[in-house]
């Protein structure tokens, strides 16, 4: 059974950050791309971030480019995405999901998610 477990979440204020980790289990890992995806009250879900199965390939919503980096750890089967300058727009549940092979901005192709780790960003 895959199971992907957020943490890292919490509240912080406009400048802070916060650093989002997502552990997989029951799949082999480094055949699948994972991506991050938000969705903040009222609002449709959201592409954050992706990352290839190797790593190499990594990809941005222009909204969080320069601000948040994406990682993966094969060998502990974890992803890790560091938020930097957070401010109120980014406050949204997180979610980290992964697609077999590629990686995508769509959420089409990812079969496994989290179920969401909440950040708050306060002004």
């Amino acid at each position: 059974q895959v199971q992907l477990l957020e943490s890292g979440g919490g509240s912080v204020q406009t400048g802070g950050s916060l650093r989002l980790s997502c552990a997989a289990s029951g799949l082999t890992f480094s055949n699948y791309a994972v991506g991050w995806f938000r969705q903040a009250p009222g609002k449709e879900r959201e592409f954050v971030a992706a990352v290839s199965r190797g790593g190499s390939g990594i990809d941005y919503a222009d909204s969080v480019k320069g601000r948040f980096t994406i990682s993966r750890d094969n060998a502990r089967n974890t992803v890790i995405m560091q938020m930097n300058s957070l401010n109120p727009e980014d406050t949204a549940v997180y979610y980290c999901a992964v697609r077999y092979a590629t990686a995508s901005k769509a959420e089409y192709g990812y079969r496994h998610w989290g179920r969401g780790t909440q950040v708050t960003v306060s002004s």
